[in-house]
């Protein structure tokens, strides 16, 4: 079974910068910024004041205007990239088909926002005066529930939460399903939603930007202070070859390999030496097969915090050695934001756009070098190039991470 071919047919995407799939593209490619002050919350008592909003979003364009009042913005946002996805990838879910089609969604902080809406209203109003209707959102596996119960997705549904590399773990565990034969295609989804509440937990924990120095989303320039929290939602339809085929749908590319590796160290910390970092990297090339000069470009993981950029560029170093240098690597990140859980599927996303048409996304807002960090970072502006395998990272504080590679097909 391990020899099926996965392949992905279907691309949602709502960012900060663009919403769906060839606007997305269009605007990594200009190097469009989606980060700007943050108008969904009262920014007025913090020294942090941006945030990677999906501004012109609205839900009603995607999903019609009924049944939309108690649906918290997370799942908004991941219903309607799925719409997009679906309908992207010409994919029909019927009663003959829908047992061999499952949804896979990363979310991790985004129910914080739920839980303190539900829980305000009980101490407000008393309990016998709540809404019972603000209660399914203050669980993590509503979003993708939603997905699978409007959507009619019968085969399974499941939650990642695994925090900065949820969106490649929910890659792994589809992947995984389908090359043993337990489904013939599946929607990998990723959304966080930005709220007053995550936003004052990054904040008083100490990871936004702006807090002690100037506020940027810079990853790998000196300057760089910390996040910029983000929001955004993604959906990849991805298949079993096979099934694509025997549908006639568009494949965009293949996913070669996806693998994890856990740091026990710290929670909330980085482990210095990188062990699971370089081993998810090193084991996701012998899995696809490639070597480390067969590489084309690297998606980084690099969020703008000092040591998250300076590792990466350090376990970089490490496993692709006299490649290093020349494979170019950058971080859309500088144009989102940190999304966290949503944040994998964004770079899926970005990384199938360079496949298809030939270009690396920039590193914007890059202006003071940083000597720990001297790879070739495509700064500022989008560089033309040939694009056919590319590595994706995900990894944060806490000790998760997972790198998947993505090819042409």
């Amino acid at each position: 079974m391990d020899n099926k071919k996965v392949v992905i047919t279907g691309i949602g995407v709502i960012a900060p910068n663009a919403i769906g799939r060839e606007s997305f593209w269009q605007a990594l490619q200009k190097g469009t910024t989606g980060i700007k002050p943050a108008t969904l919350i009262d920014t007025t008592y913090f020294k942090s004041k941006l945030a990677g909003e999906c501004a012109d979003f609205k839900a009603e364009d995607f999903l019609g205007p009924k049944g939309l009042r108690n649906l918290d913005r997370a799942t908004l946002l991941v219903a309607s990239a799925a719409k997009l996805a679906l309908d992207d990838a010409c994919l029909e879910i019927t009663e003959e088909n829908t047992d061999d089609i499952g949804v896979v969604t990363a979310t991790t902080v985004s129910v914080a926002f739920a839980i303190a809406k539900f829980t305000k209203e009980v101490v407000d109003d008393g309990p016998q005066m709540v809404n019972p209707a603000l209660f399914p959102a203050t669980t993590m596996n509503y979003p993708s529930s939603y997905v699978a119960i409007r959507y009619k997705i019968k085969g399974f549904n499941t939650t990642i939460s695994t925090g900065h590399s949820a969106g490649l773990d929910a890659l792994k565990y589809a992947v995984d399903f389908i090359k043993t034969g337990r489904a013939r295609a599946i929607l990998v989804a990723g959304v966080e939603s930005f709220s007053f509440s995550n936003f004052v937990g990054f904040y008083k924990a100490g990871f936004l930007s702006g807090r002690k120095a100037e506020e940027t989303c810079s990853p790998f320039d000196k300057r760089r202070n910390g996040i910029v929290l983000g929001e955004g939602a993604t959906v990849l339809v991805i298949e079993d070859e096979e099934y694509a085929i025997q549908r006639k749908a568009n494949i965009y590319a293949q996913v070669l390999g996806v693998k994890a590796f856990f740091d026990a160290y710290r929670t909330a910390d980085y482990d210095p030496r990188i062990r699971g970092l370089k081993n998810s990297m090193k084991k996701v090339l012998e899995e696809s097969g490639l070597s480390e000069e067969d590489i084309d470009y690297i998606c980084s993981s690099a969020n703008s915090v000092q040591r998250q950029d300076r590792l990466e560029t350090q376990a970089i170093k490490e496993v692709f050695n006299i490649y290093a240098n020349k494979i170019p690597v950058s971080s859309i990140k500088s144009m989102l934001g940190e999304s966290i859980s949503a944040s994998g599927g964004l770079q899926l996303a970005a990384s199938v756009g360079a496949i298809k048409n030939s270009f690396i996304p920039p590193t914007i807002n890059y202006k003071v070098p940083d000597p720990d960090c001297d790879l070739d970072y495509v700064v500022n502006v989008s560089r033309k190039a040939e694009i056919k395998n590319v590595l994706v990272i995900n990894f944060g504080p806490g000790g998760n991470n997972t790198t998947a590679v993505i090819s042409k097909y």
